[in-house]
């Protein structure tokens, strides 16, 4: 079944894909079977000449019950397999690596218990991880294919999920729940790393991060990747590509150009002045970023040449 399903990387595919691979080769069995006795029968017993009737058939009890009972004890194995498979997911390990996961319209935001963020999950190889995760506005899906791992991320509430990775490298994130205009572009990373390059990666370690490089820490995080590109293209928002200093034409009629205040005022209140031809569906970031976080973001645009 590798030809078109995803690698397995974590202990939980390889019994998906049993699974999936059982039920795939039994419907394959029974769709031939169930088809190819009706084009039997149709042929067999096609009607000949004008004259011919309708034969009359007794019942045969045996046939009956078995035609009935195969299919009960086949659906009722497919049932427990699923439901042992299902219960093994949900089943949290003791000791698992916890890692707090918000979903937002549109992106992912992993933290973990020294408070590090990231817009990309880490994680070590060979460890369980559990992953507790809310939404701060629709609902989500977290869905790792190469984990054959998904689980809706609800407003409200927390929903968990754990996988053990089997191997290092990157896996593709998605969401699995339409939650909007930029549902499609709501992608991350997960990086299994080996548990010495996990340490070094979770304790930070080099030089001091710079105002620009937290800059882009939030653009990625908060999910501004989402709506606005880097490289000029136009999406729910206007590109950052060459954004300060920008002049810009307000759905108002007015025009601004792009400096400081301009900037903080959008972060904080975006429906306050809407560039022309963009819908109004920035969420306000007020209690949601601080004003040194907004002095980042001010450095990063800057850059953005």
């Amino acid at each position: 079944m590798t030809s078109f399903m995803p690698p397995q990387a974590s202990t939980y595919a390889a019994g998906v894909d049993t699974l999936y691979e059982f039920l795939l080769w039994a419907s394959l069995i029974s769709g031939i079977i169930m088809l190819g006795g009706m084009i039997y029968f149709v042929i067999k017993y096609r009607r000949k000449t004008d004259h011919d009737k309708t034969a009359y058939i007794t019942h045969n009890h045996v046939l009956e019950f078995l035609w009935s009972f195969i299919p009960l004890v086949l659906f009722m194995a497919f049932f427990a397999w699923g439901a042992i498979l299902y219960y093994d997911e949900r089943k949290m390990p003791e000791h698992a690596l916890e890692i707090q996961v918000t979903g937002r319209q549109w992106s992912w935001e992993f933290e973990y218990k020294n408070g590090k963020t990231d817009g990309d999950l880490y994680v070590p190889v060979g460890v369980p991880v559990k992953l507790i995760m809310t939404s701060v506005d629709v609902i989500h899906s977290f869905y790792v294919p190469s984990f054959r791992v998904k689980r809706d991320v609800v407003p409200g509430m927390y929903s968990a999920i754990w996988f053990q990775a089997t191997e290092t490298g990157t896996f593709q994130v998605f969401c699995a729940e339409l939650c909007g205009i930029g549902h499609s572009r709501m992608l991350s990373k997960v990086h299994v790393l080996g548990q010495a390059e996990f340490d070094g990666w979770l304790n930070g370690g080099g030089g001091a991060e710079t105002l620009a490089e937290k800059g882009a820490k939030i653009y990625k995080v908060k999910g501004c990747v989402a709506c606005h590109t880097l490289d000029g293209s136009k999406l729910v928002g206007p590109s950052f590509k060459g954004v300060f200093g920008r002049k810009e034409n307000i759905s108002d009629g007015s025009s601004i150009t792009v400096d400081e205040n301009y900037i903080r005022e959008s972060v904080l209140q975006p429906q306050a002045k809407i560039v022309a031809g963009f819908p109004p569906t920035m969420p306000p970031f007020q209690g949601v970023l601080n004003e040194d976080d907004i002095k980042a973001v001010i450095e990063f645009l800057k850059e953005q040449k």
